[in-house]
């Protein structure tokens, strides 16, 4: 699957799937964390297990994001309720999705220039 977008003042732009992953700029990445200003590689933990610290790439952002896009995989699963009281509490709020919808909602939001992150689990 390809996604195509003007890339003007966006950032980072998923711009395909790929087997398990999104690929991003010239690279392809299983996991993805991805912030107006980057996109790295990620190996997540197991999502029952998902907490802060896992996210630390995204809550270096100043200012922090609005919220955060979490692609859980091939399915919607729900996040931890310590994670998403531990992002609260930041802020920042939480929208679980399953990770293709995650990318193609990435590039939705970025296109209006919201200030959001997005942290995508590999697809099964």
């Amino acid at each position: 699957m390809r996604m195509d977008r003007d890339r003007t003042g966006e950032g980072p732009i998923i711009t395909g799937i790929v087997g398990r992953g999104f690929r991003v700029d010239e690279g392809v990445y299983e996991g993805l964390i991805v912030t107006p200003e980057r996109a790295d590689g990620w190996t997540p933990p197991a999502i029952d297990a998902l907490g802060i610290d896992d996210l630390a790439g995204m809550l270096a952002l100043d200012p922090l994001p609005e919220f955060l896009i979490l692609g859980t995989g091939s399915r919607m699963v729900r996040p931890p309720l310590a994670l998403v009281k531990a992002l609260d509490a930041r802020g920042i709020g939480i929208e679980p999705m399953d990770s293709r919808a995650a990318a193609r909602a990435w590039g939705v939001l970025r296109a209006e220039l919201r200030w959001v992150a997005a942290a995508l689990y590999p697809l099964d």
